[in-house]
């Protein structure tokens, strides 16, 4: 992985990390702590409004390791087939690649993928959470995470009971999930009036303040010796006997001994650039930030219907979520900002009304089985991909930049990388 050191081109890093999303700098830490010398390139301002790790919720830990693709899905893997506001919905345009995505998609939505989806991405999210305990150790990162447990808020019988039919089979993944008895979530949450038929409880529920988390990581990276270029995007790739040569951007070129993609909803448009196919495709997700109500509740809480979460920050109270596949756009809509806040009345009907400080959305990378892209990447001997990690991203990143460094360094991976790979969907669906 790293160079020779006697190498005349020793000014340019072993390795290029395109992204400074949580993904990319999972990646950069990972492959520093191995020795290598990495330059991580991010479009805008590490933690800014631009990525998809500015105004999420953050959520880590062993829950949400279910696949979107699943037998309900299949039904509503068509343009249109909702309405806009709905907590799904994929907006009726001409698109060739969304056409192809789909149709992977509603292949990927049976009991037997979306099995196999679940032992991959559980392992990853355990193997995350070690990791991130781990990092989070670092003094100025601590106060990033909190491990409170989650509740999982169910409003309606169907729900509910197609839930706790699951649990059984989360329980023997290795997941500690268990049904709240009656009086038990009054118990959790004492300040909070639900309107629901059940809840479930993970213990090892945790989440990260984000954007701080992301900025301090970065800190602690530069500490290290990562070089950070913040405000650099790439313009393109000079590929040679099938190695990537020089890598052109906006503030001057670089020749890299490898390069990682993990440019989250843009991986795409960068792997295009260097004649690399991938099928990802932008599920945009909003969040609006509320002054903390008084009787809010004190741990993270999803409201499973209305796929959408809710997690305390202090003096303030994210609320985010829902799934909408409607191109590149990151405008703010208002009318999925007042659906966001419709869908927790109906579940916390008693919850106070606080001003809004903040509203933003964001575009999350995602494969049609939604397992990410993680190894090699094409005829490129020197690129590696690691994106399409879905609207569980923070959850599975760490185990992501681990393996990327151990595929770089030859090491045995951690995680197994044949599910993972880059080039699993071929070309168009047959």
């Amino acid at each position: 992985m790293t160079r020779d050191r006697q190498d005349p081109m020793l000014a340019d890093p072993d390795v290029v990390v395109i992204g400074g999303g949580v993904v990319g700098l999972c990646c950069a830490h990972q492959l520093r702590q191995r020795g290598a010398t990495v330059t991580v390139l991010e479009r805008g301002a590490l933690g800014g409004p631009q990525s998809c790790s500015y105004g999420n919720t953050g959520f880590v830990g062993t829950h949400g390791a279910a696949p979107l693709a699943e037998p309900g899905m299949r039904a509503l893997a068509v343009p249109g087939a909702t309405e806009p506001d709905s907590p799904w919905y994929i907006e009726p345009r001409a698109d060739a690649e969304l056409t192809r995505w789909l149709e992977h998609f509603r292949r990927a939505c049976s009991v037997e993928a979306a099995a196999a989806g679940f032992r991959t991405l559980i392992g990853m999210k355990r193997r995350s959470l070690q990791i991130l305990l781990e990092l989070c150790a670092t003094e100025s990162i601590a106060a990033t995470l909190e491990s409170p447990g989650i509740v999982l808020a169910f409003k309606t019988a169907a729900g509910f009971d197609d839930a706790r039919r699951g649990v059984e089979r989360t329980v023997a993944a290795g997941v500690p999930l268990r049904v709240l008895g009656p009086g038990e979530l009054g118990e959790l949450e004492p300040k909070t009036v639900f309107d629901i038929h059940g809840a479930l409880y993970n213990p090892e529920g945790a989440y990260l303040h984000v954007p701080d988390f992301i900025v301090e990581f970065g800190r602690v990276l530069s500490d290290s010796g990562v070089d950070i270029r913040e405000h650099t995007e790439v313009a393109g790739f000079e590929v040679r006997e099938r190695n990537i040569v020089r890598l052109n951007t906006t503030r001057g070129e670089l020749r890299p001994g490898n390069v990682v993609i993990a440019a989250g909803a843009w991986s795409a448009a960068c792997a295009h650039m260097a004649g690399v196919d991938l099928l990802l495709q932008s599920i945009k997700g909003h969040s609006v930030t509320v002054a903390m109500p008084p009787s809010a509740p004190c741990r993270p809480v999803l409201l499973s219907e209305g796929k959408l979460a809710m997690v305390p920050l202090g003096d303030r109270l994210r609320i985010g979520g829902q799934l909408e596949m409607t191109g590149m756009s990151t405008e703010v809509s208002e009318r999925r900002i007042r659906a966001l806040l419709r869908t927790v009345r109906e579940f916390l009907p008693a919850l106070e009304e606080t001003p809004t400080l903040h509203t933003w959305s964001g575009l999350r990378p995602c494969t049609p089985d939604s397992l990410p892209l993680i190894g090699a990447a094409g005829d490129l001997g020197n690129l590696l991909i690691a994106a399409g990690h879905g609207h569980i991203g923070m959850g599975l990143a760490p185990a992501s930049g681990e393996l990327i460094a151990q595929l770089l360094a030859g090491e045995q991976p951690q995680t197994d990388p044949i599910p993972l790979r880059p080039n699993r969907f071929g070309g168009a669906v047959t």
